[in-house]
């Protein structure tokens, strides 16, 4: 019996000492950088010794005091699939390596946004096998400390069965650059839909930095049930404050009804995510509409649209369900039966139940409305709206650093050639803030990962309708845009993709990213594979006025400028003298320059071009089709000047 025991712990002994685990970025399929020393590193035993065998190299280390341990292999070609072994105690084995070029597409939603969703997805995805194109997709996750694993993640290669869960950007960035270098090319993509930049940078970052020091001061290192505990009291607070009422869920059953009486209610305009009133609320809102039905049109068939809902809804009319749906981004259209409205008074309630990210009616208001008979009746507008639950779930615009913790910090230090970034969305209501926010990420990434100051390559914010913004109103998308210029001009080795032709006007996803990957790729293949191409489009260098006109010079335009209009028309510049009111302006092109002017302003000023959420009219080229940058000659009226990030306390 004494001998078996012996023999059992000399068992278990060899068990805990075989334990070298590596990240889950070194597993069977991955992609690692050509041309530069490769990072590889793990967990082990304290001390324990470490080699690494990788294509006729092998490194040797060994594990510091804590277990971790790191070494670097010498730079490789392109080329493979190769094995890399990695020993200590035990032995472990990577299998299909390829090395070539590894790019981080991170982000939010439109960078997150898969082939699947993508344009012409069915043929995409026909085309889409290729074994030296892979993508690691990291989990979703978040944490208020900086993590050295991910939550989950794992490499797969092209083809029609996994390219269509690939992000859709990256993927046609990969796709051109292949077409051209006939390499392997790895994507990470890291990203989350509706995440604000300030949650992918570190605490280390803002600490260091005069914007945001004080406003990190503020957040304590504290564990998650702690600070998920602190967001849901001071977020019950604000809302029980703003509806007057305590959030309970007792007296659903009746909110549905069309007698129900909702007159002590808040109102909340729709459509619009509701974040901008209720702040970063995940939960369940009760909305509610009443309008007038006449005599005949009562008892008839209806058609009830609703717009999109994020992210479900279960919708009454007059107490009778007539529809529900979880799809966030599908618009709602709800057939209501023959006898459900009545003449007079008619109630529409909508039980809105968000996960993450924003949440409430949102689209154009043209699609919310009740068709009965002849009668169209508007519902956009003000609905009256109760809070009957919150999530309690951290979101990840909860606090800042909880991506770059979870999602960012992980990866560091894996050799990479560069990073694509398409994310802006929800930092457009602090869009002068993000002329330090933005800038602050990209360096706190180049610190971080010590390979210098590798290419950034960003896609500036297309073109949606979300705020009706305008010169006349002013623009968050506008300003955005121009901080995202702004991050161009004054960040190294940084590039920009201008899509404000490509987007849509009506959805905040626009489904051409073919277009979007290419403009990266061109990009790429210009500062960083030297190819010698164009790779952007005019940007505003200057101005001079001419009595009653002005005469604008571009730089990106010396083989000239063209538009996008039959009938030769440019068409989105705007112009204004001192008294600051813009009117649209005629323009003609002059070779690689441009005048415009307006028979409504004498004494011109000013020029702007595609200042507006919706800058779609946007049509002027360069001759290699490359579209010109949205931009303003002036600073006047910022909207977002002095509006600053913060988080629940």
């Amino acid at each position: 019996m004494k001998k078996n025991l012996i023999a059992l712990l000399f068992a278990l002994s060899l068990c805990a000492n075989a334990n070298v685990k590596m990240p889950l970025l070194f597993s069977d399929g991955m992609v690692l950088q050509r041309n530069k020393p490769i990072s590889v590193w793990g967990w082990a035993n304290s001390g324990e010794k470490i080699e690494v065998t990788f294509n006729k190299q092998t490194q040797r280390t060994k594990a510091d005091k804590n277990g971790k341990w790191l070494l670097y292999l010498k730079p490789e070609k392109a080329g493979g699939p190769f094995k890399m072994t990695i020993k200590g105690n035990n032995s472990l084995t990577i299998e299909n390596v390829l090395v070539g070029e590894v790019w981080i597409c991170s982000g939010q939603s439109n960078m997150e946004w898969p082939v699947a969703q993508a344009q012409n997805a069915d043929y995409e995805i026909s085309q889409a096998d290729n074994l030296w194109i892979r993508q690691f997709l990291v989990d979703k996750d978040l944490n208020p400390a900086p993590q050295e694993e991910l939550k989950a993640g794992s490499w797969k290669e092209s083809s029609k069965k996994n390219t269509g869960a690939f992000t859709a950007a990256g993927y046609f960035f990969a796709k051109k650059i292949y077409n051209e270098l006939k390499i392997p090319i790895g994507i990470i993509n890291s990203s989350w839909g509706g995440t604000c930049v300030e949650t992918w940078t570190s605490r280390e970052a803002f600490e260091k930095s005069p914007e945001f020091s004080s406003m990190i001061a503020d957040l304590p290192k504290i564990p998650m049930d702690s600070l998920l505990k602190n967001k849901l009291a001071a977020l019950k607070v604000q809302i029980e404050n703003l509806q007057g009422s305590k959030i309970t869920s007792n007296s659903e059953s009746q909110y549905k009804t069309a007698d129900f009486d909702d007159s002590s209610w808040p109102e909340i305009h729709a459509p619009q995510l509701w974040n901008q009133q209720l702040g970063s609320l995940d939960g369940t809102v009760w909305m509610r509409k009443s309008f007038m039905i006449s005599k005949e049109e009562a008892g008839k068939e209806a058609l009830l649209e609703l717009g999109k809902i994020d992210d479900e809804d279960l919708s009454y009319v007059n107490g009778i369900e007539v529809g529900k749906n979880t799809q966030w981004d599908k618009k709602r259209i709800y057939k209501v039966p023959a006898g459900t409205l009545k003449e007079g008074l008619n109630t529409i309630a909508v039980r809105v139940t968000d996960y993450s990210g924003g949440g409430g009616i949102f689209g154009d208001e043209a699609d919310l409305k009740l068709t009965a008979g002849s009668t169209i009746v508007p519902l956009a507008g003000k609905w009256k709206f109760q809070v009957t639950e919150i999530r309690t779930d951290l979101s990840p615009n909860s606090y800042p650093a909880l991506l770059y913790n979870a999602m960012i910090n992980p990866l560091i230090p894996y050799a990479i050639q560069g990073v694509l970034w398409y994310q802006g969305e929800a930092n457009a209501t602090r869009a002068e803030q993000y002329k330090k926010a933005f800038p602050l990420l990209i360096s706190d990434w180049r610190n971080k990962w010590h390979q210098g100051d590798f290419p950034f390559f960003f896609v500036q914010l297309s073109s949606f309708n979300e705020f009706g913004g305008t010169s006349s109103t002013g623009s968050y998308w506008a300003e955005l845009r121009e901080a995202q210029n702004f991050t161009l001009q004054n960040a190294a080795n940084t590039g920009m993709c201008v899509t404000a032709d490509i987007g849509d006007p009506k959805d905040i996803h626009p489904k051409n990213k073919q277009d979007v990957g290419y403009r990266l790729a061109a990009i790429a293949l210009n500062k960083v594979y030297e190819k010698g191409n164009v790779f952007s489009g005019p940007a505003y260098k200057s101005m001079e006025t001419k009595g009653s006109q002005i005469l604008l010079t571009f730089d990106n335009a010396a083989s000239g400028l063209m538009v996008h209009d039959k009938y030769h028309y440019v068409k989105g510049f705007e112009i204004a003298g001192s008294d600051h009111v813009f009117h649209y302006a005629e323009a003609q092109i002059k070779g690689s320059q441009l005048l415009v002017w307006s028979d409504q302003v004498q004494n011109p000023q000013a020029v702007r071009y595609g200042w507006a959420d919706d800058a779609s009219d946007c049509n002027l080229y360069n001759t290699e089709n490359f579209p010109a940058v949205p931009f303003r000659t002036d600073d006047w009226n910022s909207i977002t000047k002095g509006i600053k990030y913060s988080f629940e306390k």
